[in-house]
């Protein structure tokens, strides 16, 4: 009666913060929270508060603690959770970013965040994972993501993110990354068919086949040529998104163009 007790207290009272920030939730309100995030992001991709909530719900009690694992297991990983380095603004200074070398992994990654009109400062802090070093694993992945959008030139808008999310899912298995996957059904016919023959297949082999990207230290990174991390990442870099979208508008234009051509002819 009392096991039963204490297991019933467990799974309806909310147990104390284990850090400052901290919201902790009992089971159903996880399972609550991971359910209602899940089926509101797919509605409204761009909100990423819900993004956020759905990978922190859905990452315990397993996949965090893998990712960790793979930190505690790598060198670099380990000093990476020893300094606890933090990627915003103040601690990565854009403009000295913009003074780096045209090919340089910092340049590249400042040359991203410009074109795409982000900033290092728009990600949310952990609150939902219990564990307090998993929960900097967590935000360490959330703030590095931008890196892995210069890396490999993907851009933010929903095809884009997706094809980053599939390598993510391969490289990290963490479950938000790969239910992130539904907002296929949110593509026109010529974007869903471009994801499944190049860039879900792009993300499945680079992913699988790179190195774990949650242990790259970044911040020591800045001044080294792009091409050789990709090199020493195993990564490969898809076909440019933006330059495909754009050679097909032009296309689209010109035969538009050709046609009106033609039946002005035919009208003379």
């Amino acid at each position: 009666m009392i096991k039963r007790r204490h297991l019933l207290d467990s799974l309806l009272n909310r147990p104390p913060p284990n850090y400052e920030g901290q919201v902790p939730l009992n089971v159903f309100e996880r399972g609550a929270l991971a359910a209602g995030s899940a089926v509101m992001s797919l509605l409204n991709p761009r909100r990423g508060d819900l993004i956020a909530a759905l990978g922190e719900t859905t990452a315990t009690p397993y996949f965090i603690y893998r990712l960790r694992d793979a930190m505690l297991c790598n060198p670099t990983g380990r000093r990476i959770l020893r300094d606890r380095p933090r990627i915003t603004s103040k601690t990565m200074s854009v403009e000295k970013l913009r003074a780096l070398p045209e090919n340089t992994v910092g340049r590249v990654y400042v040359g991203w965040l410009d074109r795409e009109g982000v900033s290092p400062d728009t990600r949310d802090s952990v609150k939902y994972i219990d564990n307090e070093e998993c929960a900097y694993v967590m935000q360490r992945y959330r703030e590095s993501h931008d890196f892995y959008h210069a890396l490999t030139g993907l851009p933010v808008f929903v095809e884009g993110e997706v094809a980053l999310k599939a390598f993510e899912f391969a490289n990290t298995l963490l479950p938000m990354t790969g239910l992130s996957l539904f907002a296929v059904t949110r593509m026109k016919p010529a974007e869903r068919s471009r994801f499944w023959h190049t860039y879900l297949p792009w993300a499945i082999s680079n992913g699988l086949k790179s190195k774990e990207v949650i242990n790259v230290y970044w911040e020591e990174e800045l001044e080294r040529d792009v091409a050789d991390l990709r090199a020493e990442l195993g990564l490969e870099r898809p076909p440019d998104l933006r330059d495909t979208r754009k050679t097909l508008r032009e296309q689209r234009k010109a035969a538009k163009e050709k046609r009106e051509k033609m039946s002005g002819l035919m009208a003379d």
